[in-house]
């Protein structure tokens, strides 16, 4: 049941980046591919009708964790609390800019909304991005398994090459999306970026593929192989669709993009929720972590049930919205 329970939570943590990853990379990109008051309202309308929903991923994949590993669920909080918090404002700040903007008519306004909404999804990719580089490379732990390390030795060199990826990721992510799900200057523009941004992802995608080998020695060798081999490929299907302006299939090769990275980052730290550091010193597993075989039995139940009611939401507002 801990094997299912990781898949599970992986699954709505994959779900997240890959809906909500296009909301925030349309926030990263809309300062250069939307640059009048006009372009700027047809981006955020183009994501308006999904962002709630994409976000429940992140709430539900929470509560799942807290449930089904309440152990991995403390030590994350008692080392990324402050991200954490950092995290929620962001998240506030951009819902908030997303809902108030067209509630004030001035164009003073309009570009404070649009600033607040595209600075604090970057922020938030950033620190996505350095807490999976944290997972990936190894925490400090004490011996009861909570965080024994600073917020410094959380911005290393290898965390913070994996934010710069994930921004170049959902940056070409919200292009692609940007391609197909609006018209005009803004589309054009969003083609053009993403054709100069798939070869940025590539040679970053390279880069933190190589110091993960380093990082954390032979341990990922065999995963690193895989994600340098699918991703790169994945790339190269999206540049073929957009290069045949095909924007449907392009946004495709990104979504499976996104998914390929975070199934290889799972991978890599499974059966650990939150690896210790150094590499190969053990961490927080699945097994350790989780409670008593009925309550992960009664807490499984209840998030699959919840995951398929989500999706058949999710199924319901695509189908009425695109």
């Amino acid at each position: 049941m801990s094997v299912l329970a990781f898949v599970v939570i992986a699954f709505m943590l994959t779900a997240y980046v890959l809906l909500d990853g296009y909301d925030l990379g349309v926030a990263a990109i809309a300062p250069i591919v939307a640059r009048t008051d006009d372009e700027r309202c047809a981006a955020m309308q183009a994501i308006g009708p999904f962002w709630n929903g994409n976000e429940v991923w992140l709430i539900a994949a929470g509560g799942a964790l807290f449930a089904m590993f309440p152990l991995a669920y403390a030590s994350a909080f008692s080392g990324f609390y402050l991200p954490l918090m950092v995290m929620l404002w962001l998240l506030m700040g951009r819902g908030i800019a997303l809902e108030l903007r067209e509630h004030f008519p001035s164009a003073i306004w309009h570009q404070f909304w649009d600033a607040m909404f595209s600075i604090s999804s970057v922020l938030l990719i950033v620190i996505f991005g350095v807490a999976l580089g944290n997972l990936i490379r190894g925490v400090p732990l004490d011996p009861q398994g909570y965080f024994n390390g600073t917020f410094a030795f959380l911005l290393n060199p290898f965390s913070l090459l994996v934010a710069l990826f994930a921004v170049a990721a959902l940056a070409l992510h919200g292009a692609a999306f940007l391609a197909w799900r609006v018209e005009g200057a803004v589309a054009v523009r969003a083609r053009k970026l993403g054709r100069a941004l798939w070869i940025v992802c590539a040679v970053v995608l390279i880069a933190t593929s190589g110091m993960a080998i380093v990082t954390r020695g032979g341990i990922i060798f065999s995963w690193a192989g895989i994600a340098g081999i699918v991703a790169l490929s994945l790339l190269l299907g999206y540049q073929g669709a957009s290069a045949r302006n095909n924007d449907r299939s392009a946004f495709a090769a990104t979504s499976a993009f996104v998914v390929a990275l975070m199934a290889v980052a799972a991978g890599t730290i499974f059966p650990y929720l939150v690896p210790a550091y150094p590499a190969g010193t053990g961490g927080i597993s699945i097994y350790s972590a989780a409670p008593s075989p009925p309550a992960l039995l009664s807490a499984l139940v209840v998030t699959i049930v919840g995951i398929v009611a989500v999706c058949i939401y999710s199924t319901v507002v695509w189908k009425k919205m695109i």
